[in-house]
């Protein structure tokens, strides 16, 4: 049966908000978090960015909900510091957290002032890290020099069981490719062909593991209300690949961004004020066979939508 988590958007919320926000999920029936993990958010309008591996440790004590983030190593993060967070999360909250790893945007890794490199570059890169982080969590000491260095490194603490490294991707031939090394496949909504087609081509690689899919969404009681969230908070978020990965700052998405309609902002997030479509949105994706679903409402405030959610739509899914 498929759970339902939320979702924490660092580039929107306060962190004291978002601990207030995934613990009044868990209190109200959301079984399940996670959460992004940015240094700029998309848009000056977003306004946060908080580090969220700090984040993730108050959340996991303040709740006994299985969390993961998203995580980009190679650039702003050494493959070793991110399998040592990973390993001493897992110690200490044993079998309630794993993370999504992918190759990230621009936005987030110029700050390292390195060159971006290129798609299939950033892939290689990636998939360097995956092995070091699985050599460093099986207790190996290691060493590698490639697009990524390592000298003589060896976890310490390392958890019983290990975290799962699960594969995240928006696109059919990234989905392919991560069934060569994840325990998981992890994407966001789309319409139902794709979703079905990056499941086969996951599945039909030999991906095995969990699927997780995360739902952007604007609700709110009044229609216009659901419309302005969205435009507000989520119209610097439409734009496919390459742009969404390769443009540098908030400034920048806010300046592209500028004439986006609703319509558009639509083809990313389902907006309605009527509870029974989104209902109806998550049963469908339930049934191409998602294992957890995890809403990210994409206002600022989380309260409504976590009371009505819980009251009204969770309990028609499950």
């Amino acid at each position: 049966m498929t759970e339902y988590g939320i979702h924490a958007s660092h580039e929107q919320i306060h962190p004291s908000a978002l601990l207030e926000a995934v613990t009044a999920a868990e209190r109200a029936g959301f079984t399940r978090a996670m959460c992004s993990d940015h240094f700029s958010p998309w848009s000056a309008r977003q306004g946060q960015s908080a580090f969220a591996w700090s984040w993730l440790g108050a959340a996991l004590q303040a709740t006994n909900l299985p969390f993961g983030v998203v995580n980009a190593p190679g650039q702003r993060y050494h493959p070793a510091i991110i399998a040592q967070a990973i390993s001493t999360l897992g110690a200490m909250y044993e079998g309630r957290f794993w993370v999504a790893l992918g190759t990230g945007e621009f936005s987030n890794e110029h700050i390292t002032g390195e060159r971006w490199p290129r798609k299939e570059v950033r892939n290689a890169r990636l998939l360097e890290c995956v092995q070091i982080i699985r050599a460093l969590l099986a207790g190996e000491e290691v060493s590698h020099d490639g697009l990524v260095t390592v000298d003589r490194a060896k976890l310490w603490t390392r958890p019983q069981t290990t975290p799962a490294l699960i594969g995240a991707a928006v696109s059919v031939e990234t989905a392919r490719w991560c069934a060569s090394w994840a325990d998981g496949l992890a994407t966001v909504n789309a319409p139902v062909d794709h979703l079905k087609a990056m499941i086969g081509a996951y599945r039909d690689a030999g991906g095995a593991g969990p699927l997780a899919l995360q739902v952007h969404l604007s609700w709110a009681p009044d229609a216009e209300d659901a419309e302005r969230i969205a435009l507000e908070q989520w119209r610097s978020n439409v734009f496919p690949p390459p742009v969404c990965w390769d443009l540098d700052t908030a400034e920048a998405f806010d300046v592209i961004s500028e004439n986006v309609t609703i319509d558009q902002v639509r083809s990313s997030v389902n907006v309605s004020s009527d509870l029974g479509r989104h209902t109806a949105l998550l049963r469908e994706y339930a049934d191409l066979g998602f294992d957890h679903i995890y809403l990210h409402h994409v206002g600022q405030d989380l309260t409504p939508f976590i009371e009505t959610f819980a009251a009204e739509v969770l309990p028609q899914l499950r």
